[in-house]
């Protein structure tokens, strides 16, 4: 009897475990493929004889593109299946790369940008929908940091596999093969036999009721966190080292070493994050309470010229609590969602991602312009402290989502 009963619920847990596998892996795609013209920069510069100003052209592009077309793909998702969207997305990553490099030109730059924009905005709606759907409630918080936390592995590794990609077999090469992970993955998630996730997927007699407008306050207030989020980090992230040897004095492996903790802590983070979001309700509050030490971490490297060490340590401690928020920040956005909607609901906040990667790189150059590398980080705690009062905002009246009512618990 016991055997019987423990079947279904290993059988179920074996589910999941490759619902996540899956998922993640595709994620780690994400990220590799956003990082991979970035790092064929000097080869394109050379082949296609344009400045980096045409080359940072095509990232801009890529951020618009993607932008524009979180939400009606996160639609698409909650309408006609997230598999489906998640497939065609690899897919459609994948043969942009491989269609540059068999055809290399300006044009076929900015078509892959494109292309890779419209790809980047499927993995977010379609991967969020899905987790949502087929994970353990009570381990919702840790699949989601393992979700992020393949993401984050995606961009760290991308510039040595591209580097290795490109001294063996050239720089059309690399694009081929960086392309050809994208279908890989795709069937790879088809033969692992993911499930899908979409608002038409379990439609019922109840579904003649007035649906809830995903349009909310709450997810409004969540896009304008995400847009924050990403201006509080993402001038570290570009602008960290020539601020640092800028204006600090630091030498180029400091300033490196100090940027590689603040990300290789991020990721540790993301990890440790997932527990906490699991232990606790008040996901709010987490990144609220993150982000306050984070401020102040970072406020005390705009004003002092640390030594080497401590540098390093305040950088890393500052990138640790940052990925500590990014599971409560993913569930703070799927308690807000309304039933069936989780892929509208991602595609919707994400676009606060786009609209800072887009804002960030103009504002902080002309930060640097203006030879004032210290506001580089003073900046970013601005963005910070406005970070912390919209997360205090957010859920001050929290409401269950629908996954939470079937599986409330007794948690802090």
């Amino acid at each position: 009897m016991v055997d019987v009963l423990a079947a279904p619920q290993q059988a179920k847990a074996d589910s999941a475990l490759r619902t996540l596998t899956g998922i993640s892996v595709a994620h780690w795609v994400s990220h590799f493929h956003i990082f991979v013209l970035p790092m064929l920069f000097p080869f394109l510069k050379q082949q296609l004889g344009v400045g980096y100003v045409e080359l940072g052209l095509a990232l801009t592009v890529f951020a618009v593109v993607s932008g524009l077309t979180q939400a009606p793909i996160g639609y698409l998702a909650d309408h006609i299946g997230a598999r489906k969207i998640l497939l065609i997305g690899l897919t459609v990553g994948g043969c942009a790369l491989i269609g540059l490099g068999l055809h290399l030109s300006y044009t076929s730059l900015i078509v892959c940008a494109v292309l890779l924009g419209l790809a980047n905005s499927v993995y977010h709606p379609a991967d969020y929908a899905i987790l949502s759907a087929h994970m353990d409630e009570a381990r919702m918080g840790r699949a989601f940091s393992i979700h992020t936390f393949a993401g984050f592995l995606g961009g760290a590794v991308a510039p040595a596999i591209m580097a290795a990609l490109v001294a063996s077999i050239g720089g059309l090469g690399a694009l081929i093969v960086a392309g050809a992970v994208g279908p890989l993955v795709a069937l790879f998630l088809i033969v692992l036999g993911i499930p899908d996730a979409g608002a038409n997927k379990n439609k019922s007699k109840d579904d003649a009721a007035p649906k809830a407008s995903v349009i909310t306050p709450a997810l409004m207030v969540l896009t304008a966190f995400f847009t924050l989020l990403s201006l509080s980090t993402s001038g570290i992230n570009n602008f960290g080292v020539v601020a640092l040897m800028g204006g600090y004095g630091a030498s180029f492996s400091t300033a490196n070493i100090a940027l590689t903790a603040f990300l290789g802590a991020s990721a540790a983070g993301v990890l440790a994050g997932g527990y906490l979001a699991d232990w606790t309700h008040r996901h709010s509050q987490v990144a609220a309470g993150c982000f306050a030490v984070n401020a102040a971490l970072v406020l005390l490297i705009a004003l002092l010229d640390l030594p080497p060490v401590a540098l390093t340590l305040a950088m890393g401690l500052a990138g640790f609590l940052g990925g500590v928020i990014a599971p409560s920040r993913d569930m703070m956005v799927r308690n807000a969602a309304p039933p069936g909607a989780a892929g509208r609901a991602f595609g919707i906040v994400s676009t606060g991602f786009n609209f800072g990667g887009i804002v960030s790189p103009l504002l902080f150059g002309w930060i640097m312009d203006q030879h004032m590398p210290h506001w580089v980080f003073g900046a970013s705690v601005v963005f910070m402290i406005l970070t912390v009062l919209l997360a205090l905002v957010t859920e001050r009246k929290p409401q269950a989502s629908a996954y939470q009512a079937e599986t409330a618990s007794p948690r802090a």
